[in-house]
């Protein structure tokens, strides 16, 4: 697939590094001639200096022939106009925007689209970090959670803790201990190195677990490998961006939320808008402040700034003052595994999440969802089965009769509105939503052509 990506910043850089090695042609266009040197010394990619929404700059490109285009700069407004220049003047069909301003996606529906302003997919940042806050907070204990099939099924990926019945026990003690509630564990972590899930696996403590389960089964599940969490009740937030007033916005129908940001128009502001929350204008570092507001009655504490020096440094004093969980948002991809384990619970990384939305839409088989999972190294994937026995190599056939990639793991299958856990048996049909987990994302290419049916298939 020939792709052309808009923007050489930590997000183009990243899903350039993803796709590279995939048999895709790829060029990255950028205005900063070092991001790009540095870019193209890594990877064997095209590179070209220049402005991102400049026809001339996306014809030296090779917008005429392109398959896709990634608009990924810092800027909203070169995003939108290079889809609009790569419809108008070269065709090209298919076009994926990063768009942040929360003005421009308000009015989403009615703005982009063929007729306006020509997007075929457009990224959200801001939301998607938001929604995956959310889901950590709806399962307390959880360190990722993400969801398939519009909900209905979750991986979860957790520490296994002693006080949990499963832990020092065999996996297929599992079955015994919940008779009633059909679960997969999907890849085990030990020490950093991926262990095959068998049924005589033992589950230690400090093992990292994935496991795949229908919504309504996952708390369950996790009380079998740790002492399960007290939902949340007193959410302290810090911030007031986009992130952190959408956090708010999605959080105080049920959670008792405070929020701290530092600029007082801003807080005011926010004050106004929001309708449960209470608003503090002030430092989140101040050690007085947060004694005040009662940070040691703060189930989780989750520092949302543009600062990650900031965001580190005030989670860090809040734990120390008592705080039972904090969660921040790190933007350097070399932040987040050096904090996460110590005194910050969770780093979240927004252009991981990014990356995750980007790679549903640019991979080549017909792909629900895609999540980048332990920092980039895994995938989860949802794949749709397409054809009959004749055109597909996955239709028709039982799980144990497919040829999977080393390390590839069938989760769950969603077929309609049920959701089936998979079993060595179970069989594959037309229009199946297949939940995978990749423990190397190298594979995923023996993936996608495993699920893309042959050319005869209409």
């Amino acid at each position: 697939m020939k792709i052309i990506i808009l923007g050489a910043g930590q997000v183009g850089g990243t899903l350039a590094e993803n796709l590279v090695g995939e048999n895709n042609d790829i060029t990255i266009v950028d205005q900063d001639d070092e991001s790009l040197r540095d870019l193209q010394d890594k990877f064997d990619l095209r590179v070209v200096q220049g402005h991102a929404a400049h026809p001339h700059v996306l014809r030296q490109a090779g917008a005429e022939d392109a398959d896709m285009l990634v608009a990924v700069t810092n800027a909203d407004e070169t995003n939108m106009a290079a889809c609009q220049i790569a419809y108008s003047l070269f065709n090209t069909p298919n076009k994926i925007a990063r768009i942040r301003s929360a003005a421009l996606l308000k009015e989403k529906d009615r703005l982009f689209n063929n007729d306006n302003v020509p997007i075929d997919h457009l990224i959200a940042p801001e939301q998607l970090v938001t929604d995956y806050i959310k889901r950590l907070i709806d399962y307390p204990g959880a360190l990722q959670v993400v969801d398939f099939a519009e909900g209905k099924v979750g991986l979860v990926g957790l520490k296994a803790y002693y006080g949990g019945p499963l832990v020092g026990n065999a996996l297929a003690a599992l079955k015994q201990h919940m008779p009633n509630i059909e679960t997969r564990v999907a890849a085990i972590f030990r020490q950093g190195k991926a262990i095959r899930p068998q049924g005589t696996t033992i589950i230690e403590a400090d093992d990292e677990v994935f496991f795949v389960a229908a919504d309504a089964h996952i708390r369950a599940v996790m009380s079998e490998l740790q002492k399960l969490e007290k939902p949340y009740h007193r959410i302290m937030i810090v911030g007031g961006g986009n992130i952190g007033a959408g956090l708010a916005r999605a959080l105080e129908k049920n959670y008792s939320v405070k929020l701290i940001e530092r600029n007082y128009k801003r807080a005011e502001r926010l004050s106004e808008v929001l309708s449960n929350t209470i608003v503090f204008s002030g430092d989140a570092s101040d050690h007085e402040l947060l004694a005040e507001e009662h940070i040691d009655q703060t189930d989780v504490f989750i520092a949302v700034t543009n600062d990650d020096e900031a965001n580190i440094m005030s989670a860090m004093l809040a734990k120390q003052l008592g705080a039972k969980k904090v969660m921040v948002l790190i933007q350097r991809g070399a932040y987040v595994d050096l904090v996460q384990g110590g005194p910050i619970d969770i780093a979240i990384s927004p252009q991981q999440a990014t990356i995750s939305a980007l790679l549903t839409h640019v991979r080549k088989a017909d792909l629900a969802n895609v999540y980048s999972l332990r920092r980039g190294a895994a995938e989860a994937i949802e794949a749709i089965a397409h054809g009959d026995k004749i055109t597909s190599k996955v239709v028709g056939r039982k799980i144990s009769e497919l040829k999977l990639p080393p390390g590839t793991t069938i989760g769950a299958i969603v077929r309609g509105e049920e959701v089936l856990i998979a079993h060595d048996n179970t069989e594959i049909e037309q229009d199946d939503h297949v939940v995978m987990f990749l423990v190397n994302k190298k594979f995923i290419p023996e993936v996608e052509k495993l699920f893309q049916p042959s050319p005869f298939f209409l």
